[in-house]
């Protein structure tokens, strides 16, 4: 398959599945938290996609593997917040996010790896 947009791009679109799932997930997060830790880790998910779609719109391979980097930032962040939430009993079963964080990272480490090589 060709790649003509980041919305033909696997890992983009896992990491929306990713926003979404955060998004159902942090509704049943205290009402206390809304402008805390709820509002912390909607953003952090929301960056990862929002930074591969940017990335790939700017058409120079190293200002995208910025972009990349960035998501990457974001991804660890929203791990860590999940780790915070799970530790404050927010979230009571990370498995899921677990797996879907890690299918992220693995794919956004790839199309770097690919993306470097074509700098050589």
């Amino acid at each position: 398959m060709m790649i003509l947009t980041y919305r033909d791009l696997d890992v983009w679109k896992n990491s929306m599945s990713l926003v979404e799932y955060t998004y159902e997930t942090t509704l049943l997060f205290p009402k206390e938290e809304i402008y805390g830790l709820t509002s912390q880790i909607r953003r952090a998910s929301v960056s990862v996609p929002s930074n591969i779609a940017e990335g790939f719109m700017r058409k120079n391979t190293r200002e995208y593997l910025q972009f990349l980097y960035i998501a990457l930032g974001s991804l660890g962040e929203l791990d860590t917040q999940l780790e915070i939430a799970k530790r404050l009993s927010y979230v009571v079963d990370t498995e899921k996010f677990n797996i879907d964080i890690t299918l992220v990272r693995k794919q956004l480490y790839s199309l770097i790896n690919t993306l470097k090589q074509r700098l050589k």
